[in-house]
């Protein structure tokens, strides 16, 4: 977690790009700006921001330059959330934990999720203290 981390602008391309995959600036202008009402130039710039943080590569083809995320949805947001504890709760999950528990709309599949998570924690722990 050691990039400059993305606004939260930036970090909604950089998703859209990580899950539609490599992109023209031109191809993003007409999704991802078309929807956000941001001009060419507009995207073109948070593309390059997004490059020079290390957040994505790109690569000339056919005369074009295309964008590509260097991680997958997943762990773009694993390392938000990570510099969010980090940076606003001090490291600690507790308020994290408390929010979750106090949310009330939670589907099944989102706490399926959180107690797949909760018993790699407990697998890791155990682990740990042998």
């Amino acid at each position: 977690m050691s990039k400059a981390p993305p606004g939260v602008q930036e970090l909604q391309l950089l998703r859209h790009v990580a899950r539609t995959g490599p992109a023209t600036v031109g191809q993003l202008a007409e999704t991802f700006g078309v929807v956000q009402g941001l001009a060419r130039s507009t995207v073109l710039t948070m593309m390059e921001r997004l490059r020079h943080k290390g957040y994505l590569t790109r690569r000339r083809m056919n005369g074009v330059f295309v964008y590509a995320s260097s991680a997958g949805d997943e762990e773009l947001m694993r390392d938000t959330v990570g510099r969010f504890v980090q940076r606003a709760l001090e490291g600690s999950l507790s308020p994290f934990a408390a929010y979750l528990a106090e949310r009330s709309q939670v589907s099944e599949a989102e706490l399926a999720e959180l107690e797949r998570a909760v018993e790699r924690l407990r697998s890791r722990k155990k682990r740990g203290s042998r």
